[in-house]
């Protein structure tokens, strides 16, 4: 496990609880890997190496748990889970089941300059972070491009849908993300295009075809990386 965690649990801010702070610290960890499939974790050891009482540290193992990040076993040491393949296409059905019913609404809504240009400017800023080969910026903006449609056309509550099903797709995402390419710059205008001219069918189509890569993704990763995936769900 990584050392830093004091640090990196004092650099977080303010109004979050201590169990939030570890959520946040350790999820990103398994997230990127720093915290791998098969490897143990102490309630223990992370509370003394973060500075806080077992308690908060028992709280956010436990969400991990909840989200099919962790296995917790009493009197046993917990473990980190490998990437479930059921979970994540289900919740990559899910997923595309309500970000085409959302993209399809931005296209009928038809967007004003104003929102449009925040669309734009994430599109641009998105060209930048590939011309430096920033995959993390890439990983972030990604999801600030499709979360900012739903915001846009007012179903706010969607993304929290999609954020709350896509833990273990976002598990896949980072252990992709070195190859990230410029298709899905691509995908992302023409998805932006659709919306800017108000053609929904359109807007759907680019969607569709945008998320459906996901699936053959996973195939290769998990041939490619056997050892980060389980067949069976959480």
């Amino acid at each position: 496990m990584p050392e830093n965690l004091h640090a990196q649990t004092s650099a977080l801010g303010r109004g979050q609880t201590a169990a939030d702070q570890v959520f946040e610290i350790l999820h990103k960890q398994i997230l990127t890997n720093d915290l791998s499939p098969g490897e143990k974790i102490s309630e223990t050891e992370t509370a003394k190496k973060m500075g806080l009482s077992r308690q908060p540290v028992r709280e956010a193992f436990f969400r991990l748990s909840q989200q099919g990040f962790l296995l917790i076993r009493p009197q046993r040491a917990t473990v980190v889970l490998p990437i479930s393949e059921i979970d994540v296409l289900q919740a990559m059905y899910v997923r595309t089941a309500l970000e085409v019913e959302v993209v399809c609404a931005a296209a009928e809504k038809k967007l004003g300059d104003e929102q449009l240009k925040q669309l734009s400017n994430i599109l641009e800023a998105q060209r930048s972070a590939y011309a430096a080969r920033d995959q993390i910026q890439l990983f972030e903006l990604d999801d600030k491009f499709h979360r900012t449609i739903s915001e846009l056309t007012g179903a706010d509550f969607v993304w929290k849908l999609i954020s709350e099903q896509k833990a273990q797709m976002d598990r896949v995402r980072y252990l992709s993300i070195s190859e990230v390419d410029e298709p899905l710059l691509e995908e992302h205008q023409a998805i932006f295009e659709a919306i800017k001219k108000g053609d929904s069918a359109a807007a759907v189509q680019q969607m569709r075809k945008h998320l459906s890569h996901f699936e053959s993704n996973i195939r290769q990763l998990r041939s490619k990386h056997p050892q980060f995936f389980s067949a069976v769900g959480t």
